[in-house]
């Protein structure tokens, strides 16, 4: 199945500095952003309590927020998830207050909107342990971005290629971190998976792109190299609208009916696989353009001596 009704033909490569400005905009805010609003961290990085309690009628949010910052709560976090009788809080950590303190205050405030209200589940996060999921979420990233880096070299003999396949890996984790912290929308650890997976999801694409550009450069090794860029993401072009647009649907049922749970893992995925689409066109191929890129580079020339020497 074909989303255009014959292979395209625009000039990628040709506007190619317009998207850069538009890249390096886009970073610029995010990480402006970044450095000055910094991210609304969940209490899986910085600790705090998290409970779900249900009620047998509708949940009454603004009451239940109400009553927790009146108890001495600061900045408690209530959200329904589920349904309208399930309810989530998140309440930041207190050195004060033991679990079962927590629980005791909580359970009053709910039956106090509510006296059929029950706490289902009470989780306690400690500050030690915020850190060192938040130490492992970087040395994720880290890792495979390295990962990424070397598969790249080995596969396609050289390192033009793979510094547009980093860029693009490293552009999208970016926005998606600066569109996290202008909304302020929670960043908690299903974010990071929705990371991971969109570096993924955005390598498979450069990858794709990469392929045909070696098949390219094997039918014609005298093809210009923007040229056979051209032709091969306008060749694959189809293929990819086609696979961003099947996977968009169920990433933005997610984001209005999987409600605030899977939010942030929604609304992740949502950015990432936007850019991911963008950066494996306008990023990944474009760098090894401007870095020079020719069929040489993509089939080494052979030694002529050492072909010579062997049996």
């Amino acid at each position: 199945m074909e989303f255009f009704s014959k292979v395209s033909n625009f000039p990628f490569m040709a506007t190619r500095k317009v998207w850069y400005t538009l890249s390096v905009v886009l970073m610029l805010v995010s990480f402006g952003s970044f450095f000055t609003r910094g991210l609304n961290l969940a209490i899986d990085f910085t600790g705090g309590v998290s409970i779900e309690a249900s009620f047998p009628g509708t949940a009454n949010i603004d009451a239940i927020r109400a009553g927790l910052v009146q108890a001495g709560f600061k900045e408690p976090s209530v959200q329904n998830f589920g349904t309208s009788r399930d309810v989530a809080v998140r309440l930041p950590p207190d050195a004060k207050l033991s679990g079962a303190e927590v629980r005791a205050k909580v359970d009053g405030v709910l039956r106090g909107v509510d006296p059929g209200a029950a706490i289902q589940r009470l989780e306690v996060v400690g500050p030690q342990v915020g850190d060192e999921l938040r130490n492992s979420a970087i040395w994720a990233l880290s890792i495979t971005l390295l990962l990424v880096f070397g598969y790249i070299s080995l596969r396609f003999h050289t390192w033009r290629l793979s510094l547009g396949a980093i860029l693009a890996v490293i552009h999208d984790p970016i926005l998606v971190l600066g569109v996290f912290s202008i909304t302020g929308t929670p960043f908690d650890l299903a974010v990071v998976a929705a990371i991971l997976a969109v570096v993924g999801y955005s390598l498979n694409d450069t990858i794709i792109v990469f392929d045909r550009i070696r098949e390219r450069f094997e039918a014609n090794r005298r093809l210009a190299t923007a040229l056979a860029l051209d032709q091969s993401i306008n060749q694959t072009l189809s293929r990819t609208i086609m696979t961003k647009l099947v996977t968009l649907i169920v990433v933005v049922a997610l984001l209005f009916l999987g409600g605030p749970v899977l939010r942030g893992f929604s609304e992740a995925l949502l950015i990432g696989i936007l850019a991911g689409t963008y950066s494996s066109i306008y990023i990944s191929a474009s760098i090894a353009l401007d870095c020079g890129l020719k069929a040489e580079h993509v089939f080494p020339v052979v030694d002529r001596k050492v072909v010579d020497s062997l049996p």
